[in-house]
């Protein structure tokens, strides 16, 4: 699809992703690598490259370091996105995903980020106030960079709402749970992260669901819950759909909540009603499994996955 509506990600702790495929990892011994990608990543970046697959205009803003810059403007140049990127002395952080087909686990292993002056964050302010101008959507997501403000999330979730533009919010942690207050219109929390935010185990579809309406309620407009292979819970006001996705082969698991993020963005802009969502976020999910980077397979393979994917629709009482 095609769409002006222009979408900014922004991106405070990209990273570069290095998957490496390695046969009965052991710890403590030697391990032969059978194959390696790396891709310039981080959830913002993520997002940003799956609308870009989707036929939007997109930008993308946030920090990079100088020294290791060429992943990200390659990607950026070869989707046409828009870098809007502040540059860092320094480098971009990386993360190292091991993936074992033989034991089928997967270990992480995750550097630490750049670290930011104060400087560094007011040129990224002044950026994101000068992106306003032209944008109508901004997608916050990923994690924030050691030594800076927790608060940064929910300053900017104010700032843009009371700018008149829609917010969708992807993080966890102390960020998120002071962002959650100022009515993102959109957050997509992982079961985990969501659990976190409540303060209780979420055991049961029940639980979760009675979790999303408390947050609807404090005036968030969205809620998107992962839960990994079993599907994901979708709740707004007036309705509540529970998506199921069909069992397929995995190849990397990085940037599947990033590809519902932009699946979201996407079936809203196409005016799609909360199933349709639903059901489109949960085909661009499955289409990034099938793939390693940050890509989204061919539009004829997400209506594919969309054709499978079974949306249950939840009582409201």
């Amino acid at each position: 699809m095609t769409n002006t509506t222009r979408i900014v990600t922004l991106s405070l702790n990209p990273a570069v992703d290095q998957t490496v495929r390695v046969s009965n990892f052991t710890a403590g011994r030697v391990n032969r690598v059978d194959w390696e990608q790396s891709d310039a990543g981080g959830k913002g970046v993520n997002v940003a490259s799956f609308l870009a697959d989707a036929g939007l205009a997109v930008t993308v803003t946030g920090l990079l370091g100088s020294a290791n810059a060429e992943p990200f403007a390659a990607l950026f140049a070869g989707k046409g996105i828009e870098d809007r990127c502040v540059r860092l002395p320094g480098r971009t952080r990386v993360n190292v995903k091991i993936v074992d087909a033989v034991l089928d686990q997967v270990t992480d292993i995750n550097f630490p980020g750049l670290s930011p002056t104060p400087a560094d964050l007011d040129q990224l302010m002044q950026t994101i106030e000068t992106l306003c101008a032209g944008t109508d959507w901004f997608v916050l997501s990923g994690s924030v960079p050691a030594g800076v403000p927790t608060g940064i999330y929910a300053d900017l979730v104010e700032r843009l709402k009371r700018k008149g533009k829609a917010v969708v919010l992807d993080a966890s942690g102390e960020p998120f749970a002071a962002a959650v207050g100022g009515g993102p219109d959109v957050i997509k929390p992982n079961i985990d992260e969501l659990s976190e935010l409540m303060g209780r185990p979420l055991v049961s579809q029940a639980d979760v669901l009675a979790a999303a309406r408390t947050l609807i309620e404090r005036g968030v407009g969205l809620v998107a819950v992962s839960m990994g292979a079993e599907g994901a819970l979708f709740v707004e006001r007036e309705a509540a759909v529970f998506a199921v996705p069909p069992a397929i082969t995995v190849k990397s698991t990085v940037g599947a909540g990033d590809a519902m993020v932009a699946g979201i963005v996407t079936g809203t802009l196409g005016g799609l009603d909360l199933a349709g969502r639903a059901r489109l976020a949960t085909a661009f999910s499955l289409g990034t499994l099938g793939e390693v980077g940050p890509h989204l397979p061919g539009a004829e393979v997400i209506d594919a996955y969309a054709a499978r994917v079974q949306i249950q629709p939840l009582s409201q009482n």
